[in-house]
């Protein structure tokens, strides 16, 4: 099962402060290229990326790896599933993007410890309920040492969207929940992880965590009101952002904010 974020003027986001949030999505995806940037491995590798639309995959390619990008395989999408991949073979040449249909949640074309590192962004693992079956999957095709790039929506959003849907009964259930499912009002669900069920996710996949943060620590109102007095200052907001990043932090203190979840991953060298 499969679901998707919705992206209008009217989405349930705008819960998070009133006005608009224009600014403060041209800042979340600077960020989240920047991020993406500084994760991708030094060298030229196999990457797979099974992110939703986005530009994850010609940015990723633009150093000179070869990059797979999944497409979920919805009726009359053209083009078919892959053939597996075999240690040592890039199914797409350097530096280019090859894309490969396959059902949603399933990486079998590709082969044990094929891939470098594996790019799950846009909340993919939000969007495929068992998210352990994608997460244990995509620990299945990295090769020791290989290293996954995921963003999950966090239980921040999940109870943004129950107040504005006025589920008051499922907002006081939702801290004792163990799988967190959240209706949006175009009758998707997503997922939503706080820090801690991230970290399990990753590590019961047999992963090894190396971070989890927000994708922001820098509030929307914070954004919007620097971008307002200073229209050319986004550059120092993301340098900002990722030298905030950079910063110790327990896990659990940065459950209280952050729409989204943003982790980083390797697959132990001795798996």
């Amino acid at each position: 099962m499969e679901s998707r974020v919705a992206t209008s003027t009217a989405s349930p986001l705008a819960v998070l402060r009133p006005g608009s949030l224009t600014a403060y999505w041209r800042f979340q995806r600077a960020v989240a290229k920047a991020q993406l940037t500084a994760w991708l491995p030094a060298g030229r590798r196999l990457l797979i990326d099974i992110s939703g639309p986005a530009t994850a995959p010609a940015r990723a390619a633009a150093p000179g790896h070869a990059v797979v990008r999944v497409v979920p395989a919805h009726p009359g999408t053209p083009g078919t599933p892959g053939t597996p991949a075999r240690r040592g073979e890039h199914p797409a040449p350097l530096g280019r993007v090859a894309q490969v249909v396959a059902e949603a949640g399933s990486l079998a074309f590709l082969a044990d410890g094929c891939a470098d590192g594996v790019i799950a962004e846009d909340g993919a693992l939000s969007r495929h309920l068992m998210a352990e079956d994608l997460a244990a999957e995509i620990a299945r095709v990295l090769r020791p040492g290989g290293t996954l790039l995921a963003s999950v929506d966090s239980l921040v959003l999940g109870m943004a969207i129950l107040a504005e849907q006025h589920r008051w009964a499922h907002l006081t259930d939702l801290p004792n929940a163990e799988v967190v499912l959240i209706p949006w009002p175009d009758g998707t669900i997503t997922r939503c992880f706080g820090p801690a069920q991230f970290y399990d996710l990753l590590t019961e996949a047999g992963l090894e965590v190396t971070s989890i943060r927000p994708r922001t620590v820098l509030s929307p109102s914070t954004v919007d009101h620097v971008l307002r007095k200073q229209p050319g200052a986004m550059a120092r907001l993301v340098r900002a952002e990722l030298q905030a990043g950079q910063d110790p932090a327990d896990v659990s203190a940065d459950e209280a904010f952050g729409i989204s979840l943003v982790a980083t991953a390797r697959k132990p060298s001795g798996a």
